[in-house]
């Protein structure tokens, strides 16, 4: 796996990988930034989301499990000192749905998070990470 990343001006930067679609980082305008692009440590972030989200959709479909909405949120707080890596990560997976079978759900989510998700697997080596589901039914 290889991915490129090209200086754009001052602290843009914009990454591509093999699929060619450009990423837009920048820091934000307090650090200097203009704001044009996610920062390095959200991205960090919302790689643990989608790398998980897709397991998990696609073992829920293994499972013949239709979910109306799914969402997930992730927070990470950083230590003071340099260099400010993460300390607690929490990843909250949200289902929407009526009847949702939640051991069905809290199996996709442990499978992912235990075993597949290489992005989640190798931030747990690093910094406290841990995980909840919510599930909400559908109005209507």
């Amino acid at each position: 796996m290889k991915v490129s990343v090209k200086h754009i001006k001052g602290m843009h930067f914009q990454g591509e990988g093999s699929t060619k679609v450009m990423t837009n980082m920048d820091a934000s305008i307090n650090a200097g930034g203009t704001g044009h692009g996610t920062s390095p440590m959200e991205l960090l972030l919302m790689s643990i989301a989608g790398c998980s989200g897709m397991d998990i959709v696609a073992i829920l479909q293994k499972m013949q499990v239709k979910v109306q909405r799914f969402e997930t949120t992730v927070e990470g707080e950083r230590s003071n000192d340099h260099p400010r890596v993460f300390k607690d990560i929490e990843v909250v997976y949200m289902f929407w749905g009526n009847a949702l079978p939640e051991d069905k759900l809290q199996r996709a989510v442990q499978l992912s998070m235990g075993k597949y998700c290489s992005v989640a697997n190798m931030i747990d080596k690093a910094a406290n990470l841990t995980y909840r589901i919510e599930i909400y039914p559908t109005k209507g």
